[in-house]
């Protein structure tokens, strides 16, 4: 999604033409590329002068005072060779910011894992609609990725525990990074833990220590023999819990393959598992495509 084009321009138009003075593109400055947030965690240099042209294109149209600030920060950023990595800031409905260092590329190193999907932005916005899911539980995610939803799990939803997980080097790399930037498990609950878990070796006795009580994925049957790999882990996490404690597992995914996805759930089916689609509105809070083709299922016996 170009987030460029989410930006409200036209609130921003509208304060351009009705007030000539700098104050309000002085203001602008101050909560967007000045502001400490994106000072201390830069977006990609990309979007910035992306933006910043952009600005100033519109302040220029309505006739508005130069600002000399409006274009040093472009100067800063005009040349400047882009980096493979950015940051990306996500506010929460309490204020508070997650801030992520993300690959800039969809795929890199091999993996799509070093970016936050549309799914994963869903999946983490159900989660605070759904807090109690996750209140005073132990969470296991999979396929953590960069870590979005898991890190909006523990600021928001007050888990016990909580195990971030992915099998990529690199992945879990920076999924470490992130979960220390955004300063989890610092003499604080949740309990944090970053496992490298591979769907297709891991034992039953490294899913009895987890001691899941919840478990979530996102974007993570996209391709055939992972949502296969998928199914087999989800039985054998069934499989090692009580049937009087078996854990609650979502699954949110965009379907851009409707043969794959669908091959998916009758994979489950033939592995003795029933789903349910969760339906019901959530919240809008952060920015993505609302009208990706995004499914959240609940799966159990």
């Amino acid at each position: 999604m170009n987030r460029l084009a989410s930006f409200p321009w036209t609130f921003i138009e509208t304060e351009l033409q009705s007030n000539k003075s700098s104050e309000f593109t002085s203001e602008l400055l101050k909560q967007t590329c000045l502001h400490p947030l994106c000072e201390a965690f830069p977006p990609s240099v990309r979007f910035r002068r992306l933006f910043l042209s952009e600005l100033i294109k519109r302040q220029e149209a309505a006739g508005c005072d130069p600002l000399d600030e409006l274009y040093d920060a472009l100067a800063e950023v005009v040349g400047v060779e882009e980096t493979p990595d950015c940051y990306k800031s996500y506010f929460l409905p309490n204020g508070d910011a997650i801030s992520l260092l993300e690959s800039i590329a969809l795929i890199s190193e091999g993996t799509t894992g070093l970016v936050t999907w549309e799914a994963a932005l869903y999946l983490a916005e159900w989660t605070l609609e759904n807090q109690q899911v996750f209140t005073g539980r132990s969470v296991l995610e999979l396929g953590s990725g960069v870590g979005l939803t898991g890190i909006t799990i523990c600021r928001s939803c007050n888990p016990l525990r909580f195990v971030f997980s992915d099998c990529h080097s690199a992945v879990l790399e920076k999924l470490r990074e992130n979960v220390r930037l955004n300063r989890l498990g610092e003499e604080t609950s949740p309990a944090i833990r970053v496992d490298e878990l591979d769907w297709t070796t891991v034992t039953e006795e490294q899913i009895r220590g987890i001691r899941a009580d919840t478990v979530i994925a996102a974007d993570v049957v996209y391709d055939p023999d992972v949502a296969g790999s998928l199914v087999k882990l989800l039985l054998k996490i069934l499989d090692c819990s009580s049937a009087e404690a078996q854990p609650e597992i979502y699954i949110c995914s965009t379907v851009r393959n409707p043969e794959t996805y669908g091959n998916f759930k009758l994979q489950l089916e033939a592995a003795g598992l029933n789903h349910e689609v969760m339906t019901g509105p959530v919240g809008a809070v952060f920015p993505y495509n609302r009208l990706a083709p995004l499914e959240l299922i609940k799966v159990f016996r």
